[in-house]
């Protein structure tokens, strides 16, 4: 006898439901409606490429939950360091937002202008508050506390007070000292923190930064799916399909 006990409750045609065949075919019904409701999908891992000062990354927090929620996907939270000035150039602005200084060219500035409009527009759907930083940030100790947050199974608290903080501009995301703060009040043993923030930490995020380009990436918010790279949110469509198969 074969047992059903954990499938779903099944769905019978009536016309099924005589016959002397008409176990077998239940059987073939149960194993049709099992993977329509993905009862019998293979869960998927994806690795997901982020950096703290990136609003982009930000508003993929939201998206990444949506996924494991829907398809039990596994997401594997990564540090990548932007290099934002080398496309982007760099300033530096006051609280209102005049300029103190500069080395970016009118071009660069439009993509600021419009990245920022573009971000508060679907950040304001979500209730989310997203402030320019007042500079470019370095945000690899930021990146270290993550792995530190991850290690000790603290990274949801960590990782949301992180980004929600710093684009309230109430966070330096490059302060040792800072970020050892957040990782105490997610439930961190910040013992030790000094030290790896100095050392331990960044080398370990420069080499999964290494590993992250060598794979292809070159930006975030990156999806890693079975080896295939989704750069931005825009593609999530497509990362639906993958996952639904």
């Amino acid at each position: 006898m074969v047992s059903t006990h954990g499938m779903p409750k099944p769905i019978f045609l009536p016309s099924m439901r005589t016959g002397a065949s008409s176990w077998t075919t239940d059987l073939a019904v149960i194993v049709m409606v099992s993977k329509q409701r993905g009862a019998l999908r293979m869960p998927k891992t994806i690795t997901l490429y982020s950096d703290y000062k990136s609003p982009y990354a930000y508003l993929a927090v939201a998206a990444a939950d949506a996924l494991a929620r829907e398809f039990s996907a596994d997401i594997k939270w990564r540090p990548y360091i932007l290099d934002i000035p080398a496309y982007l150039g760099a300033a530096k602005v006051d609280d209102d937002g005049n300029v103190l200084s500069e080395e970016r060219n009118a071009h660069q500035w439009r993509r600021v202008k419009y990245s920022y409009m573009d971000v508060r527009r679907y950040g304001n759907r979500e209730g989310l508050t997203i402030r320019g930083p007042r500079k470019i940030f370095d945000s690899t100790i930021a990146g270290a506390g993550m792995l530190c947050a991850q290690a000790q199974g603290v990274f949801r608290p960590y990782h949301d007070l992180v980004f929600e903080r710093f684009f309230k501009r109430e966070l330096d995301i490059a302060d040792p000292a800072a970020v050892e703060a957040v990782l105490a009040e997610s439930g961190a043993d910040t013992t030790g923190w000094a030290k790896y923030a100095a050392d331990e930490g960044p080398a370990a995020v420069r080499r999964i930064q290494v590993e992250a380009e060598t794979e292809g990436v070159f930006g975030v918010p990156t999806f890693i799916i079975d080896g295939e790279i989704f750069w931005g949110r825009e593609h999530l469509p497509v990362i639906h399909e993958i996952l639904a198969v």
